[in-house]
């Protein structure tokens, strides 16, 4: 009891000192998270002012009708589109490294939002029939009221929220888990992008169309809103249908210009911005609502709405939903910002920019916001348009703001059929990549195949299911490229000391009574029986078979081997050794050594240290020596901790040697040896390092 102040005061003085923090530290700290308080300081109006306006104000342009279309594929009202924009972009500009990224709504992650916003509006009761916005008061549970719009949002911004949560702390943020990204490799996410923009368009055609088909979510859902498409195709609004084929002809072609001479002009035409004003306006003048039936954007208000806190009784069923959507949001960021820091050399801390997406879902999440990634479309648009730092972002939002605060109601007769389109054009880089296809496939034929399943299970299927699948199917063509790697057989370039793959060139010299074989992978137990397979195929040499016949008269029917086979019908692991590989062929006598080219081994785990060790003892039954070479330090260690070269037990073999060529003058050498008069077993192999 006299010791409890003593150790109490300990206990004070020990969190004081950990909680303490000099101003120096809390000043690196602070730039650390906030980026912006390090360049901004040091910017440089002359040089930067003039390319980050111009670029912001277009990006500004072009993000108006981008928020409003967006936001009618992630389910929402018009409004909650701006929002995400309006907030991300002020988030982003202080927290990224990145100089070039633009964040905002991003049509995959908004396919994503919008189908699990469907699903909980079904659960809860809502009709898919109902308009965004209509005051269908229906209460859910009991509850306070809350009409489809109110509901459609709270699950959104709930939702956004996990992401944002998933994003800073549990794939980053603290754990610093920022390399889950290295798994989601380009093939994936490309088959995963174009998957995912052939489902939006699938989701768009009924507002091209003017039809009123309910959406479907998930397995099959891409198959049965085209066979709805087809069923109600007789309904189609004529109004909507003419709207949509005049806006493609007036969108694509100038886009396709833009992109053919971006080199040569100063800013992209706007011409989305452009279409939806004349649009919006000739739809106001006709009344197209009222006179065709032509579906409208309805009453966009303007201002902010009081902050919100999410609804926390979601989260248990929206838990699933933000772990693809963190995912994906993180990869195409972090993609965007390496690609473009590269190009201007720069750097981009990766693990920043998962704090910086991740803020910018968790703290707009408060304010209506959806969840949000950058964008390929407007980081294209932001670095081809001269932007110099992240102050680009800023402009952006005043763009933005001046339509929440003034501007926003003037869209009210805006068609959702033009929407589409600007939807739908957005997502022409995604589709291209289809005409890589072909490209991949003579590249490497594992990449295309990840590519297509990817493709297709994210749009037969589901995004999220796509998604899975096509990360377990890449995991899967990794481990096939280890567990059945490349084999070789080595020759020597002439007049030098290299030596190649006789397969790969021509003029190749083979070396006399020696063998040199590579293999071209780690070596362990998922591809130990593969190497015992090819090194008897490629050298020509089966100790096996030559033990088989000189142990022909005197068979051990006592082996454990051959009873548990017998027993159990294990013929492969009865045989075992005794099986001939195909191409095999008894031992010459003129082969004395065997050399093993280990330079493309990262690593040895203990399956493989017993096939090399194997090895070495089998082949050396036939006269056949095995010598390794091209060790790194780390097989090295595994080899003497596992007793190879007369470290950790008896003397296995000799020790590795540092190239092949040094292993084959020993070879040689040793041959010169035993032609002289000393036996194999005079031969001092400790000597040779």
């Amino acid at each position: 009891a006299d010791g409890s102040p003593w150790l109490l005061q300990l206990m004070v003085q020990g969190a004081r000192g950990v909680c303490s923090c000099s101003r120096p530290a809390l000043g690196r700290a602070l730039r650390r998270l906030f980026p912006v308080l390090e360049w901004l300081p040091r910017y440089d109006p002359r040089a930067q002012l003039l390319g980050d306006v111009v670029s912001g104000l277009l990006v500004g342009i072009v993000a108006i009708p981008q928020s409003i279309s967006y936001s009618i594929l992630a389910n929402q009202d018009p409004i909650y589109g701006i929002y995400t924009n309006f907030f991300c972009s002020i988030i982003y500009a202080a927290t990224a490294t990145s100089r070039h990224a633009c964040v905002g709504s991003f049509g995959v992650l908004c396919l994503m939002v919008g189908q699990s916003v469907s699903r909980h509006l079904q659960m809860a009761g809502y009709g898919d029939s109902a308009a965004l916005g209509a005051n269908s008061s229906s209460a859910r549970n009991g509850t306070e009221a809350c009409d489809r719009s109110c509901y459609a949002i709270t699950v959104a911004l709930s939702l956004s929220f996990l992401v944002g949560l998933y994003q800073v702390r549990i794939l980053l943020g603290v754990f610093q888990l920022g390399f889950v990204a290295v798994y989601l490799s380009e093939p994936l996410l490309g088959g995963f992008v174009t998957g995912s923009s052939l489902t939006i368009i699938t989701s768009q055609m009924k507002h091209l169309l003017g039809l009123k088909i309910p959406r479907h979510e998930g397995v099959g859902s891409f198959i049965l809103t085209w066979l709805d498409l087809f069923r109600h195709i007789g309904h189609t609004n004529i109004c909507d249908l003419l709207t949509s084929l005049v806006a493609l002809a007036v969108i694509v072609p100038v886009k396709e210009l833009n992109e053919r001479y971006k080199e040569r002009m100063k800013a992209p035409f706007p011409i989305e911005l452009l279409v939806v004003i004349v649009a919006t306006a000739i739809s106001h003048c006709f009344d197209f609502e009222r006179r065709y039936a032509a579906a409208v954007c309805g009453d966009i208000p303007t201002g902010f709405r009081r902050p919100t806190l999410p609804d926390a009784s979601l989260f248990p069923s929206l838990a699933v939903d933000a772990v693809p959507i963190a995912v994906i949001g993180f990869a195409m960021t972090v993609s965007l910002a390496e690609i473009f820091g590269k190009k201007h050399g720069y750097a981009v801390r990766a693990n920043q920019e998962m704090i910086a997406i991740g803020l910018c879902n968790l703290l707009p999440s408060f304010f209506y916001c959806f969840a949000s990634s950058a964008a390929l479309s407007k980081t294209l648009l932001k670095e081809s348009t001269g932007s110099q730092t992240q102050l680009s972002g800023l402009v952006t939002s005043l763009v933005l703001l001046l339509v929440l605060l003034w501007i926003s109601p003037l869209f009210y007769s805006l068609q959702t059929s033009i929407l589409g389109v600007v939807t739908i054009v957005n997502l022409r880089g995604g589709l291209r990549k289809l005409r890589d296809a072909p490209r991949l496939w003579r590249l490497s034929k594992l990449d295309a195949a990840v590519w297509w399943v990817t493709l297709l299970c994210s749009t037969l299927l589901s995004t999220e299911l796509g998604l899975l699948l096509g990360v377990c199917f890449a995991l899967l063509c990794l481990v096939l490229r280890t567990q059945r790697p490349r084999a070789a057989l080595l020759g020597r370039v002439s007049g030098s000391e290299l030596y190649e793959d006789q397969a790969a060139y021509k003029g190749l010299g083979s070396i006399a009574n020696v063998k040199i074989f590579r293999f071209e992978s780690s070596l362990h137990y998922a591809n130990k029986d593969y190497f015992r397979t090819v090194l008897s195929q490629r050298t020509g040499v089966d100790p096996a078979l030559h033990s088989r016949e000189g142990s022909q008269a005197h068979p051990d029917t006592t082996s454990s081997e051959g009873f548990w086979g017998a027993v159990f019908g294990c013929p492969k692991q009865a045989q075992g050794r005794a099986e001939r590989a195909p191409g095999a062929c008894p031992p010459s006598p003129d082969v004395h050594t065997l050399i093993l080219d280990c330079g493309a081994m990262q690593f040895i785990d203990t399956a493989g240290l017993s096939v090399l060790k194997d090895t070495l003892s089998d082949y050396g039954k036939v006269g056949v020596r095995v010598l390794l070479a091209n060790c790194n330090p780390l097989v090295r260690r595994r080899l003497r901790e596992g007793g190879w070269a007369g470290q950790g037990g008896s003397a296995e073999g000799p020790p590795p040697f540092h190239c092949i060529h040094d292993a084959v003058r020993f070879a040689q050498q040793s041959a010169d040896k035993q032609e002289a008069g000393p036996a194999p077993g005079d031969l001092n192999f400790q000597a040779c390092l």
